[in-house]
């Protein structure tokens, strides 16, 4: 399917031309339709299979015809709000992008930077505004936001606003929009807590289920190195000796690691920024801009900060520490392979964290491939022997053949790298 069979109107057509964008990943091809049918939504779809452009391409036409219909006030007509400040920025992103040629008027606002450019902004009238629930409640508070005539209300990644501690907030925030309104609602993961308030504000929505948290895409080459923790770092460093690895997303489990990892990498020789909850906003958005332009090769992150991150052409992501939450796994390394492109994923791991890795490849249901080609192994070869076992869930002494560690729970090798489900789509898709 293309773009061009979702009944879009020709100025959004156009931009995406502009873009490059022809066809629609999944998830934009069944939203699409359902919210230009003025739909509530229930859209559930990890990282990187292109949420921003299934809301903002149908809400933006949906805006343009109604004001070509009939003049309307300066009044802020659609909101949407997201956890943090890079995914934010990465929404009105988008709308400038698929919006270029409609006229309508949108910005966005958080917190960490002076308030006095936005309300000026505000002022100014605007037709979309894109929040974070901190400085949006704040400057409601002021009296610089009403919401009396919002008519699309979009919660993007609330599983991370749940994590980040913020749905109280936006609860009050939801109490002042209208009742009357369309809603979209979206998150990658969907616990009880997220359902629930799904249930109270969404009315009669349709579902939309994309790629499930469990499952990863069979366009990134999984591997792990079994490794002993204090040798991490050499390892890390040894791997970016190759030049050919321009760009890498590294993820530790704590800010401290982060903070760790950076000072390392820099000792040998590598630019590396760190982003995490204790950075100050502007240092987040710098190190992200650092590493979009490549002036930072390597970009040290903590899973909440990392949600944020959307960079073309990033080809490896690399778990320093494994998650102990076997679906972050498949969040992080769904920041590479996005839209049908390749990827790379290296795990290390050590003994500490063998169960961690079992409750991944339980997960996603495939036993991700050992890589034993490095000069760092577990100092007892007997160990990564064990862990292999235990890992396929056999007897030790009862392996037959692959020692590379590779294959399906069927016994059947398998690359790690596969076949993409997205055809010929490549990078002909729009960007989330």
């Amino acid at each position: 399917m293309l773009f061009s069979e979702l009944n879009l109107i020709g100025p959004i057509l156009k931009a995406l031309e502009t873009e490059g964008y022809t066809q629609p990943t999944p998830i934009q091809q069944q939203a699409i339709p359902i919210v230009l049918q003025r739909k509530d939504l229930l859209g559930c779809a990890q990282t990187g299979t292109g949420k921003t452009a299934a809301f903002s391409i149908p809400l933006l036409q949906i805006l343009y015809q109604e004001r070509s219909q009939h003049k309307e006030q300066k009044t802020i007509k659609a909101l949407i709000l997201t956890p943090t400040r890079e995914l934010a920025i990465q929404i009105d992103e988008s709308l400038e992008a698929y919006g270029r040629n409609t006229g309508l008027k949108h910005m966005v606002i958080f917190g960490g930077v002076s308030q006095n450019p936005q309300v000026d902004a505000l002022r100014r009238g605007i037709d979309i505004l894109v929040a974070t629930p901190g400085r949006l409640l704040d400057l409601m508070n002021q009296g610089y936001i009403k919401l009396d005539h919002i008519k699309f209300l979009v919660l993007d990644e609330a599983d991370r606003m749940l994590d980040m501690g913020f749905v109280h907030d936006v609860k009050r925030i939801i109490a002042k929009v209208p009742v009357k309104r369309q809603t979209l609602f979206f998150s990658a993961t969907m616990p009880k807590e997220i359902q629930q308030l799904a249930d109270t504000i969404l009315n009669k929505p349709e579902k939309v289920e994309v790629t499930p948290v469990s499952s990863t895409a069979d366009t990134i080459q999984q591997e792990v190195y079994f490794v002993d923790k204090n040798d991490k770092k050499a390892l890390l460093a040894h791997i970016l000796q190759d030049k050919t690895i321009e760009t890498v997303l590294v993820f530790t489990r704590t800010k401290h690691g982060a903070d760790k990892v950076v000072k390392d990498l820099s000792r040998a020789g590598i630019t590396a920024e760190a982003i995490h909850g204790n950075k100050s906003q502007n240092a987040r958005q710098r190190a992200l801009s650092n590493f979009k332009d490549r002036t930072t090769r390597v970009l040290v992150a903590t899973d909440i900060a990392a949600r944020g991150i959307d960079v073309d052409d990033l080809t490896h992501v690399i778990n320093f520490e494994l998650p102990n939450i076997p679906e972050t796994y498949v969040h992080r390394i769904g920041r590479t392979g996005r839209a049908g492109a390749s990827g790379i994923a290296y795990s290390f791991c050590d003994q500490e964290e063998k169960e961690y890795l079992k409750d991944i490849h339980k997960l996603i249901a495939k036993t991700i491939p050992v890589n034993e080609a490095h000069p760092y192994p577990m100092k007892q070869l007997t160990d990564v022997e064990r862990l292999r076992e235990e890992l396929k869930g056999k007897p030790a002494g009862q392996q037959q053949g692959n020692r590379s560690g590779g294959g399906h729970r069927n016994g059947k090798r398998r690359s790690g790298n596969g076949n993409s489900r997205g055809g010929n789509r490549g990078r002909a898709t729009a960007k989330s």
